[in-house]
This record gives C-alpha cells, structure tokens and sequence, in this order.
C-alpha cells in the first residue's frame, strides 16, 4: 500500500437507496475515472468543482452501459484529500456500486483502507490529527451536544488552542537556549520570575482542558444512569417509559428484575445509557442478592442516578436504606404512579435526600400513563448539558489519547515549575519544557508515530 496509489470505495452506506457516491482520489483519478465514464466532456477536459451528466461503461462488455451518473471533479489541491478527486453519484444500489468500484480497479485504482481518504487529508497538511478525529466524531454524533462539541473540535478550535500552548513553550525555550549558548547576547537576569509566571498561566489552561474530560466522555458515551429502587416501584415500567418501548418484563411480583438491563436512548436530544437494576432489599434469595449488589455498584458509577418510589405507598425503611447510599450522587427522584391516590410524604423525602448530601430534585410521573418523560428530558438537559449553545464556543475533551497527552504534558510542566521554585538551572528544566511540548504534538499529530496515525485512521468507515 502506497500514499502514491490512487484509491477508490463506496463513500455512502450499502442498503438500498436514491444515491449512492464513490469517491476516486489521487494522482492519477482523472484518467482512471476518464476510462469508465462517457459524456458530453471528457472528465480531463472538465474545469474543477464542477458536475457533468453521463454514462459508466464496461469496456470489457463493448463499453455496456452500466449505470447513469453525475459526476464531479475536485482538482488538488483544492479537495477533500488535497488530491485529484473525482466522485460519482450512482443509483444507491449495493451491487451496482461494486460493479463500479471494479471496474476502477480494473483502471488501475485500488480500494481505499478504512479512513484513508482523511489520512491523505491528513498528510497533506490540510487538517491536523485533532480535525481527522473529530470527522469520525461528526460521523458518530449522538445528540446535539455531540454534535456541536465534535464541529468545534472540526473547526480547529483544538488544534488552535494547543498551537498556541505550544508556541508559548517553544518561545521560552527557545531563549534559554539561545542565553545559555550566546550569554553575551541574550541575559537571563530575572527570566525565572517571568518564566514561572508563563508556567502557571500554561498549566491553568492544560487543567482547564482536563476539567472538561467528564463531560465530554459523557456527551461522546452518553449519561451513565442508574435507574434505582426498592421491588415493585415501577423500575422497569420507567425504563419502557423513556425509551417508548417494552423492553423490560412488568409483573407485580417483587424482584422480577434479577440482573442489570441497559439500553442507550436519545430524551430531549440528549443521549443516556439506562441501566435499569435489581431491586434493592435484604434477601435471602441467592440470585436476586447477587442482583442487589450489582444495583449498589452501578450506583456507585453512575453519573445520574434514577430513584424510583410509589407514590401511593409510605416510605419506609427501605427507602431511607437506599438514600444512605447517594451521598456525593446527582439524583433525580420520580414519584411514580401520579395516576393513582398519592399518600407518600414529600416533606419527608425532601428530607431525607437533604440529610444524604442530595440535592432534592422530585418529579412526579406516572408510567402507566406515558406522562412525565420530557420533563425529565429537560431537568436531565438542565442539569448535564447547560444548552446547546455551551458547546458552540467550548473546546470540550472527549478523547482519552488527547487526555492522556494532556495529562503527560501537565506533569512535565509541573516538573519545571518545581525546578524553578528550587532555583535549579535553566538548562535543567529546559528538558522538561520540551517533554511538554512533544506531549501536546501527539494530539495535533505533530510528534505522533506512524503506526498510532495508522491506528486512529483504521477506526475510520471506508470511503471516509
């Protein structure tokens, strides 16, 4: 496999549909695409960005027409790959675009690898790392805040925002490097005060970045939500409220639910991981004991926290028990049953979640009615997304490789931070400046290594 190659896939999914696109980039794509299509211009004859009707043909079958189709014309380095592109606009047909992909490569194109039409993006300095990864976040976008947060990411707002860090790292170590190798020209009396100065401000803005890493791994995994409860409350007749769906058993036998139960759904453009769990009592029964302890442990996880009670029962010991387990949880508390005669005491539930370090958040809803699901939608919105437009503006973390660079190259800095309180040399901790500097490269792919750019790209859809 070369970068030379020209390379060719489907760049649209395979089911049925009105088009279906192939995408043919590199340096010979124009002539390759030349010899499958017939129309009023020849496709080396057509000038860039723009579009001709025709005819694909079979050379081999005396030039049978395969299929009609657009086609457009990309010319380097103004495309998509900074190649020569050419795209055809097929009938969405899967068999029909196979038949096309082999007749480029009886051309003499290749099929592309996943993700390598971005990878020549890539190398040919029209994106950076953090651009060609945000392109498959775009793709996989669940959600509005998805969306917005992976189009900013797209945009260069982090590839600007670790630019800058950058250059202020490289600026100062620069001039250490230059007094200590031209004393005579360049002085360092009273660099140290400055420098630390620099230091803190660039440390401050890496913990800033590291801050949003929880809520960009919950905008890019979705909410973590624990759906919480003693037997018989209503657990699983909320889980098939939120996803309008039956997917969990409903009887009026306790402990029906023995395991945990997740399912993923979108409520007010909001993406959540339900995990509906046992409920929680004392129980003798060995399986549904086992089911208890995972409901514990998921609450232990969970980023939000469900707690179902029956409205038209008292609480009791076992909802107080289930409470004491929430301290330093986010927790939203339904009142489920609103359909029938409401005899739980809401005073005392507001204070018994206050005792326990929560945030009384109640909401009264009824799944046997379906009512009280975008209410929730919208408190679950206020709580972990703060609008839509917060992500317009933010740079949010939501890649573990960029956290993991982050955090390397705050370590380093917190290294010349400490030498330069100790009053150590200036070519000490010039070492560590620079470690810095090489950690932030890895996000933008300045510093990164062939076979992880190879690793990141292999995630990628073909044709993409």
């Amino acid at each position: 496999m070369s970068v030379k190659d020209t390379i060719c896939a489907i760049a649209t999914g395979m089911g049925g549909s009105g088009i279906g696109i192939i995408r043919v980039s590199g340096e010979n794509a124009i002539s390759i695409s030349d010899g499958i299509f017939r129309g009023k211009k020849r496709i080396s004859e057509m000038d860039t960005y723009t579009a001709a009707f025709g005819s694909i043909i079979d050379k081999s079958q005396d030039d049978r027409v395969v299929d009609e189709a657009v086609v457009l014309v990309m010319k380097a380095p103004h495309s998509y790959t900074t190649e020569d592109t050419v795209e055809f606009d097929c009938h969405g047909n899967a068999f029909l675009l196979q038949k096309v992909i082999g007749l480029l490569v009886a051309e003499g194109a290749r099929i592309a690898e996943p993700g390598e039409f971005t990878k020549r993006a890539y190398l040919g300095g029209r994106i950076d790392m953090t651009e060609a990864e945000a392109v498959m976040d775009v793709i996989n976008a669940e959600g509005n805040a998805a969306l917005s947060a992976s189009v900013m990411q797209l945009r260069g707002g982090l590839k600007n925002k670790i630019t800058a860090l950058r250059e202020k790292i490289i600026y100062d170590t620069a001039y250490i490097e230059s007094a200590i190798d031209d004393p005579e020209n360049y002085s360092l009396d009273g660099f140290d005060e400055g420098l630390h100065e620099n230091i803190l401000g660039i440390m401050e803005e890496i913990r800033d970045l590291l801050n949003t890493c929880d809520e960009g791994r919950i905008i890019r995994e979705g909410i973590r939500t624990a759906i919480v409860g003693k037997p018989n409350v209503g657990k699983s007749s909320i889980l098939n409220m939120i996803l309008e769906e039956e997917r969990a058993i409903v009887t009026s036998v306790e402990g029906t639910t023995r395991d945990t139960l997740e399912e993923y759904v979108r409520l007010e453009g909001i993406l959540l991981r339900l995990i509906d769990t046992a409920g929680i009592r004392d129980t003798a029964d060995v399986v549904e004991r086992i089911g208890v302890e995972k409901a514990r442990d998921n609450i232990d996880k969970a980023d939000l926290v469900l707690f179902i009670v029956d409205g038209a029962r008292e609480l009791d010991k076992n909802d107080e028990d289930i409470i004491s387990c929430f301290s330093g949880k986010t927790v939203i508390t339904l009142i489920n049953k609103e359909d029938l005669e409401m005899v739980i005491d809401r005073e005392r539930l507001e204070a018994l979640l206050t005792e326990n370090g929560c945030i009384p958040r109640i909401l009264t809803v009824s799944a046997a009615e379906n009512t009280g699901r975008r209410e929730l939608g919208r408190l679950i919105s206020e709580l972990f997304i703060h609008g839509e437009a917060h992500y317009n503006d933010q740079i949010i973390i939501s890649n573990a490789r960029h956290k993991e660079a982050l955090t390397d190259a705050l370590r380093s800095l917190e290294a010349v931070e400490k030498s330069i309180s100790e009053g150590l040399p200036e070519d000490f901790y010039t070492i560590d400046m620079m470690a810095a500097y090489e950690s932030l490269g890895l996000i933008i792919g300045e510093t990164l290594e062939d076979d992880l750019a190879d690793k990141i790209f292999a995630e990628f859809c073909m044709g993409k």
